[in-house]
């Protein structure tokens, strides 16, 4: 509650008409300041997701930047202290948070994966059995926001402007398909089956004529037998999952972020339009060869040349000092364990399958043979409560039991179970307010676990991961840019949940309804 709210209840009843015209006044000018300085409405938010982009990206190869990062820096108001406030620290939460506003503890976007109690099944963020895939194989399921809780900014503007067109690009279905929302006119991601850009049912009986055509050529083949570093790709691949880890997929998403851009004719109509294109190939270079390696070094060069290109065809279209640019990340990355042990830092890997061993081991030393646990992703760890009710076991003793496991387990900072979480039983920090903000009641596992600092989950060698509450995770860039935007360093310390309010002060539009950020006002001139 705004402290404001607090003293109004607490001054005594004598609070004469002249205080109470005066604080209105004052309430009133303040609205009017802010109404002024707002910038003029953008045909087209370009809103710019980098997976797995840590803020320092941004500064350790600034001198080289020549692209669209240049321009970022030099014309856009940039945040130097842009924070995540959710566990965990990954790509469905993180590009649901960003045109939301909302944590997963409201979105009900609590991981890539979690297992649905319902139905008795894993869940993927954006599974939707209910859709069919457009423009890949026959027969293959769909994917939607079905899971969605929310609304986004592009449904906030769809609301106030049926005429506004929002679409959704990306390698992944998820960074795709959330930050857009439920009333996007389409979402487009790679098919590492096909090759093709692929859709949903869930947006039209069949993709436009454009992406067709696009696919056409069949532009992912061109990149069979190419090489980057030592990295060949594969001459007769029937499977384009080898480009994944490359900037050929960055350079794939941006040639068909620019057709989308044109076919949809994007910041050409009345209402403003939004346009998210998320590049996918930093995340997965990422975690194969760590954020110090030099292919990540390399692909952020890529990246750097293909938003330049994408800037310029979006300025083009909508017009000059129409676009207001956006860019992100949903989140960051930990450093190579070998990279820390070099520096005398600390650090190693522990993989979910031998949490899920260790979880199912112990729970069976007591409670006798069975599936005892349901699923793991991540940080999180699901039981078979089915088993639990039909074994008439208590389920709160089992969690305890189970998080009691988990803490055995060397690197284990701390556990902390659905239960104690639902009724406030933790530990008053940050750390927990970071969980607590990612907890939702229906969707959140029985034991969540935090590792110690620079300790991450990941089964193969040589590679690093993210989800942990640790600012290498949660810290990434945030930078605005467009017409009206004050540009400069911003020090002070900000949350990725202030983006969506942010637009939609600008649009004059309501917020996302679960938004919990903050208008970013020191940025409007």
């Amino acid at each position: 509650m705004h402290p404001d709210v607090n003293l109004v209840y607490t001054l005594p009843r004598v609070l004469t008409f002249g205080i109470i015209m005066k604080r209105l006044v004052l309430a009133l000018l303040a609205a009017a300041c802010l109404a002024s300085a707002v910038p003029k409405k953008p045909r087209l938010i370009l809103t710019v997701v980098i997976d797995q982009f840590r803020y320092d990206y941004l500064t350790r190869f600034r001198g080289e930047y020549t692209g669209g990062f240049r321009s970022l820096l030099a014309g856009g108001a940039f945040f130097t202290s842009a924070t995540y406030i959710h566990v965990p620290t990954i790509t469905a939460p993180g590009h649901t948070t960003i045109l939301s506003g909302a944590t997963p503890s409201v979105s009900g976007i609590v991981g890539n994966n979690w297992f649905d109690r319902e139905e008795n099944v894993e869940a993927g963020s954006v599974s939707d059995k209910n859709t069919r895939l457009l423009g890949g194989r026959p027969g293959q399921t769909g994917s939607s926001p079905h899971h969605l809780l929310i609304s986004t900014l592009g449904d906030e503007m769809k609301i106030a402007n049926p005429k506004t067109h929002s679409i959704g690009v990306s390698l992944k279905d998820r960074s795709a398909i959330l930050p857009v929302g439920r009333t996007a006119d389409g979402a487009y991601w790679f098919d590492m089956k096909t090759g093709n850009f692929v859709s949903s049912s869930f947006y039209f009986a069949e993709v436009p004529a454009w992406v067709k055509e696009f696919n056409a050529p069949r532009p992912a083949d061109k990149y069979k037998g190419a090489t980057w570093f030592d990295h060949k790709m594969p001459t007769d691949a029937t499977s384009f999952t080898p480009l994944e880890a490359t900037p050929f997929a960055n350079e794939l998403v941006a040639s068909f972020a620019e057709r989308a851009l044109a076919a949809e004719k994007l910041g050409t109509h009345e209402a403003t339009d939004l346009f998210v294109v998320s590049f996918s190939g930093n995340d997965y270079v990422g975690h194969e060869y760590g954020y110090e390696s030099p292919e990540a070094h390399d692909i952020s060069l890529v990246t750097d040349r293909l938003l330049d290109h994408l800037f310029q065809a979006a300025e083009r279209q909508a017009g000059a000092g129409n676009v207001l640019v956006v860019l992100t990340a949903d989140h960051g990355a930990a450093p190579l364990p070998e990279a820390n042990h070099a520096r005398r830092m600390p650090g190693g890997r522990f993989s979910g399958e031998d949490v899920k061993k260790n979880e199912k081991t112990a729970l069976e030393r007591r409670h006798g043979p069975g599936e005892w646990v349901a699923g793991n992703w991540d940080l999180s760890v699901y039981l078979n409560r089915k088993l639990i009710a039909e074994k008439h076991l208590d389920l709160v003793a089992m969690q305890n039991e189970a998080a009691q496991a988990l803490s055995a387990t060397p690197h284990i900072l701390r556990t902390y179970t659905y239960d104690d979480l639902a009724h406030g039983r933790v530990v008053p920090d940050e750390i927990t307010r970071k969980v607590a903000n990612g907890f939702h009641a229906r969707r959140s596992p029985d034991v969540l676990l935090i590792p110690e600092p620079y300790y991450v989950v990941r089964v193969e060698p040589g590679g690093t991961s993210h989800a942990s509450p640790y600012t290498y995770d949660s810290h990434v860039p945030l930078i605005f840019m467009g017409e009206g935007i004050r540009k400069g360093t911003y020090y002070q310390p900000v949350i990725i949940n202030d983006i969506a309010p942010t637009l939609a002060a600008m649009l004059g539009i309501a917020p996302p309804g679960g938004s919990v950020g903050r208008v970013l006002s020191e940025i409007f001139e």
